[in-house]
């Protein structure tokens, strides 16, 4: 594929068939997702790639916990929630997805199981646990780095006819994940990514989430009029 239509066309996707991925296949993406550039060549990231028994039992896990109550343990840093335009943007898609499921807003049971899906990974064959080294903790350059390979590995996996997912609430119980995937403790948890083939017949795979136009990112300066 061209790159411009593998950026243009890729879609976050939620929705995939049951078969299984080859793992050669796999193993040709994250070749070509550790193309991405890291500081000073660092290449801080890890990846731990689930599928089958392994991934279930995640699954399972974080679906017990979550159900239970129990308080949420991501590794990383997060906030106390978006505010202004992020909340915004944040509402925007979530109508978008909600709409193109048809679940309504006072549809308290399909929307509890919509955002159990995430916990579930989507329900997809293949997870990938993104992780970076425990020495580097506390330094913003890996969490930047692991950004750019994840953004890198969704790419090359839709050029591949995969689709994939970013997840953060596949990895909000992290001792579950840490524990089923064999995370060692050198290893800072991430992010997850949902990897597989797309189902077509899913309707939230075709939402194109909207972005804001490079006039409203951008500030030129020293440019010729």
């Amino acid at each position: 594929m061209h790159f411009d239509d593998v950026v243009k066309g890729r879609r976050s996707i939620r929705g995939y068939k049951p078969d299984p991925v080859p793992r050669d296949l796999i193993e040709e993406v994250l070749a070509l997702a550790m193309r991405a550039p890291s500081s000073m060549n660092t290449q801080p990231y890890n990846f731990t790639v689930l599928t089958g028994e392994p991934l279930d039992r995640i699954r399972a896990g974080n679906t017990e916990k979550m159900l239970a109550g129990v308080p949420e343990s991501r590794e990383f840093r997060s906030g106390t929630g978006f505010e202004g335009a992020h909340r915004e943007r944040q509402i925007g898609v979530a109508k978008q997805l909600f709409g193109a499921m048809g679940i309504e807003r006072d549809d308290k049971a399909r929307r509890q199981d919509w955002v159990m899906r995430g916990f579930r990974q989507f329900d997809a064959p293949v997870c990938i646990i993104i992780t970076f080294d425990r020495t580097l903790e506390g330094w913003d350059d890996p969490i930047f780095d692991c950004g750019a390979v994840t953004t890198m590995l969704v790419n090359a996996a839709w050029s591949r006819g995969l689709g994939a997912v970013i997840n953060s609430q596949g990895i909000m119980q992290s001792p579950v994940v840490r524990e089923h995937a064999g995370i060692p403790d050198d290893q800072v948890i991430m992010k997850a990514v949902a990897l597989g083939w797309p189902d077509d017949n899913f309707p939230a795979n075709a939402v194109v989430s909207e972005r804001k136009d490079v006039a409203e990112a951008s500030r030129f300066l020293g440019f010729a009029e």
